[in-house]
């Protein structure tokens, strides 16, 4: 088999077999194919596409190239959860201890936060003495006992999805709907869960700025996980605004903390039972509406805090923050950003909000970049709110006073004002599944 007869095929608008993938995956992988040849596949892929048995198999070979991770060890069917990234996205921290207090077991590996999207992990190491890197037989220990366990993504989870992803990065063949769908899937399929839940972003913070965007991609992994023996959902969510008040490390994890114990952003919460619910819907725990009841108690009993807490302890991470999240180290400079006239706010520009959270020292430019863990914004006023001119709309929170007005520059070019009230908007536009889509 060679290497030009595969690009030829694809470039001619073939269907590549099953063979010819995994002779391109394992070969890329082992360093036997040059990145040109590797690079003129990508693009005629990204020009003529691939059918989802083609992606399927892609995503297959993807996860396989590296270490799979095998939870039988631990009981009961486990449910994973995917989120394509968004500003304020902390959902994972609310979710995990939802799931794990109806008793799914939830053992999932995150990503740190790279640009304008913050990460599951980087927000963890906020918590002093949390430990993201786990062996292997603990993390599986820690899920047993407490019911839940977070770690960081191990070196040689899916390394074929990391130099096609290099290599994607600088050809110009990110935007690839099975290339994109196949990167995520690879992940997930390797991280040995039973069943997934794909949160899919859509708007101005998300990379699928359309709603069909967004579908199509859903339909592309749903697919992919069914293909592969992963029962899988998608819920198509808005990030037109940020998910709840706070964008950064520390203050993302306090305010999941309110919301556990009953007294979190009203967005946040809804996103959070609703995604909740389609993981206990996976796992068999009931109907979508019975499972949804199973997470309002979750909740409100304060069973789902005592999982995070459990965690925390078992992870090294200090729990006196958990239970007053004052006690999280504050940043030194606070900076109050008022509001330069009446109205409605009417939109919010996500991107720029999260660049500047970023800006402020919240998050990375670069995988080498340090994070100031204290740092970024609280949204006082978010799109529907009525504002008066001089009112506080948000607050900064850094150690770089310099860093202030450009971050007060992007928070003010990313809101829209209007005499108008706005329509609300919906926070879940769609549930994507093997069979259907559904649209709210």
């Amino acid at each position: 088999m060679r290497m030009y007869d595969i690009i030829m095929n694809k470039r001619n608008g073939g269907v590549l077999s099953d063979e010819e993938i995994a002779f391109f995956i394992d070969g890329y992988t082992n360093g036997h194919i040059p990145d040109y040849q590797a690079s003129a596949l990508l693009m005629a892929i990204w020009f003529n596409g691939m059918n989802e048995h083609e992606t399927a198999v892609l995503t297959d070979c993807m996860a396989r190239s590296g270490d799979m991770v095998d939870l039988s060890a631990i009981p009961g069917i486990k449910v994973d959860k995917h989120s394509t990234g968004g500003v304020g996205d902390k959902t994972t921290l609310v979710i995990a201890p939802i799931v794990a207090a109806c008793g799914v077991p939830v053992a999932k590996m995150s990503g740190r936060g790279l640009g304008h999207t913050g990460g599951t992990i980087d927000k963890l190491e906020s918590i002093p003495g949390f430990r993201v890197s786990v062996a292997q037989e603990q993390f599986f220990q820690i899920v047993r006992d407490a019911g839940l366990s977070v770690i960081g993504q191990t070196g040689n989870i899916a390394p074929a999805d990391k130099k096609l992803y290099a290599l994607r990065d600088v050809t110009a063949t990110v935007d690839s709907l099975p290339l994109i769908a196949s990167s995520i899937m690879s992940k997930k399929l390797a991280a040995g869960s039973n069943a997934i839940v794909l949160d899919v972003k859509t708007g101005s913070g998300a990379f699928m700025k359309t709603l069909d965007d967004s579908i199509g991609l859903a339909q592309a992994m749903v697919s992919i996980g069914e293909r592969n023996g992963r029962r899988t959902i998608a819920l198509i969510t808005d990030m037109d605004l940020p998910l709840g008040h706070a964008i950064g490390n520390s203050l993302e994890v306090a305010e999941s903390v309110a919301t556990l114990k009953g007294h979190g952003p009203a967005d946040l919460t809804e996103v959070c039972l609703q995604l909740a619910a389609n993981m206990l819907y996976l796992a068999d725990k009931g109907t979508l509406d019975e499972c949804r009841r199973l997470a309002e108690d979750a909740l409100s009993s304060g069973a789902a805090l005592e999982k995070l807490r459990a965690m925390v302890i078992a992870q090294g991470g200090d729990v006196s923050v958990i239970a007053d999240t004052s006690k999280f180290p504050q940043a030194p400079v606070t900076y109050e950003v008022k509001s330069p006239s009446d109205g409605y706010i009417t939109h919010m520009e996500t991107e720029k909000c999260g660049i500047a959270s970023v800006a402020l020292g919240a998050g990375r430019e670069s995988k080498e970049d340090d994070i100031d863990m204290s740092a970024g914004v609280v949204l006082v006023k978010k799109t529907g709110d009525k504002v008066t001119r001089g009112e506080t709309i948000a607050r900064l929170y850094t150690a770089k006073q310099s860093a202030l007005p450009e971050a007060e520059r992007l928070l003010l070019d990313a809101i829209t004002f209007s005499d108008k009230q706005p329509a609300p908007e919906k926070l879940i536009l769609a549930r994507v599944s093997k069979d259907s889509v559904e649209r709210f």
